[in-house]
């Protein structure tokens, strides 16, 4: 009888195992794994979160490394608070659809209709330019990216107001930040509100990205990672307040892949707006900019669309990937400065994005 139990408590634990193993899901997590893994390794990172959900639940979200160093704190994907950087944009962009949904911005129209005493330029400029990175505006200096001045976004203006345009807008597709902080200044002005009081009340809480807020220089929110520049080495502080609509939102990469999930089925924005933000915008001469308004727009090698956005911060290194056919979105948020995050996201898409999911 000992025997014959023993027997049988060998057989279903092996088909557990087995069961376990064969687990089409399970696989690509332990691919996934390995692969973050290496990739941690490779690039030096301290630390990571990764998060990913198909059909709107979360399939794996794991975090690696550390967010401090002494003593070691351990990365939680669910509380773990990293600068997300340029992913601040696509959070930006929902929050236009929204003012334009209201009907409280018209989005071709000049941004003088909201602020008049804006200086003049050579030319016109609108907000879907801004959006798009088509207005001509400059870029900012190494010395205005780091810098720990806290300003507000009208302070911020002053940066590069009085700059001209470095070209015609809608002529060039010119990827920069101040472009949004001039954006987030008009829905300010549109909308009667502060810009994160609005982000806040309108996208995070119903979203119910609770862990998601404002990186503000001078009130550090518990759980927040360190930042460094090289592994063992921290990035000196910054202020990115007046930023914050291009690059200035502490999240975790749960909140993220939640506010993901929103761009495949909305729930705060009508279809029309969403349509907006993931159709690529137009040069003068017809050429495809490969961006729309907050969200880069691609294919994926099964001909499906992929709208993303990467992140590069002070002591951050970001991306957003969402595919709306296959209903999966991928996020991963790093603690450290210059990393090349693109390949690894798109070596994730190769394990949890198939040609069979559509």
């Amino acid at each position: 009888m000992k025997r014959i139990i023993a027997s049988l408590m060998l057989l279903l634990t092996s088909m557990g195992f087995s069961q376990h193993i064969d687990n089409p899901t399970q696989q690509k997590v332990s691919a996934a794994k390995k692969k973050a893994k290496n990739f941690l390794k490779k690039q030096h990172i301290p630390g990571m979160a990764i998060t990913v959900s198909k059909h709107g639940e979360m399939i794996w979200s794991e975090g690696f490394g550390y967010g401090k160093r002494k003593p070691t704190v351990p990365i939680n994907p669910s509380n773990t608070l990293f600068r997300i950087a340029s992913i601040s944009k696509s959070i930006t962009a929902v929050m236009l659809a929204k003012l334009m949904d209201d009907k409280l911005i018209d989005i071709d129209s000049s941004i003088y209709n909201y602020l008049p005493d804006y200086p003049r330029k050579a030319y016109d400029v609108t907000p879907r330019q801004l959006g798009g990175h088509l207005a001509g505006i400059r870029k900012a200096t190494n010395d205005e990216f780091e810098s720990n001045k806290r300003m507000t976004i009208t302070e911020g203006l002053d940066l590069f107001k009085n700059d001209p345009l470095l070209f015609e807008p809608q002529t060039r597709y010119f990827y920069n930040s101040f472009d949004y902080v001039l954006l987030s200044e008009v829905m300010q002005k549109a909308a009667h509100k502060d810009f994160y009081s609005m982000v806040r009340d309108s996208i995070l809480i119903p979203l119910k990205m609770d862990n998601t807020t404002l990186d503000a220089s001078n009130a550090v929110p518990p759980n927040t990672t360190d930042f460094f520049r090289k592994k063992r080495i921290l990035c000196n502080p910054v202020a990115n307040e007046y930023k914050v609509a291009g690059g200035g939102f502490l999240s975790t990469s749960e909140d993220i892949t939640r506010f993901g999930h929103e761009i495949i089925s909305p729930t705060l924005i009508s279809t029309a707006s969403l349509s907006q933000l993931v159709t690529s915008q137009r040069l003068s001469n017809g050429n495809r900019t490969g961006y729309g308004i907050g969200f880069s727009v691609e294919q994926t090698p099964h001909h499906t669309p992929r709208y993303y956005h990467t992140g590069g911060g002070v002591g951050a290194s970001t991306i957003l990937m969402i595919y709306p056919e296959e209903d999966v979105v991928i996020t991963i948020l790093t603690n450290k400065s210059n990393v090349d995050i693109r390949p690894f996201g798109l070596e994730l898409e190769a394990i949890f994005v198939e040609e069979s999911d559509i």
